[in-house]
């Protein structure tokens, strides 16, 4: 006696639906990683104009401790393929410093310290306000 086998092609179906199912879960896995990883990079690239304008602030701080006087600034100073830009307003002893970082992405910082100058060289300085990015 033989016997008839129906193949009406539910185990297809559900192959392809599994199939397309991991392949779903797989690309949205994908994209995730993607988007982590940009992330992390404007992170970084962010944490290097950080840097690069705290370097500005630095050297017109060296610049001030060796002359009170100085009020020139920086443009566009090279900085570890990054530059910034130092700006000096204010009146002795209080001034105002603020430098302006751009990595060479593109991402831009701005850190701004309000400071008081000591009288006597090498003048001390103390910051009394520091703004990032206000």
């Amino acid at each position: 006696m033989k016997t008839k086998l129906k193949n009406n092609g539910s185990v297809l179906l559900i192959t392809i639906f599994a199939t397309a199912l991991l392949s779903a879960i797989t690309i949205g896995i994908l994209q995730m990683n993607t988007e982590e990883i940009q992330l992390m990079r404007n992170q970084i690239r962010a944490a290097e104009a950080l840097t690069t304008a705290e370097a500005g602030l630095n050297d017109a701080f060296a610049e001030i401790r060796a002359d009170s006087g100085w009020t020139t600034g920086f443009t566009d100073k090279a900085f570890n393929n990054d530059a910034y830009t130092v700006t000096v307003t204010g009146k002795l002893p209080n001034l105002t410093i603020e430098s302006t970082g751009t990595s060479s992405q593109g991402f831009v910082t701005r850190v701004e310290a309000e400071i008081t100058v000591g009288s006597i060289s090498p003048y001390l300085i103390s910051i009394t306000k520091l703004k990032v990015n206000e």
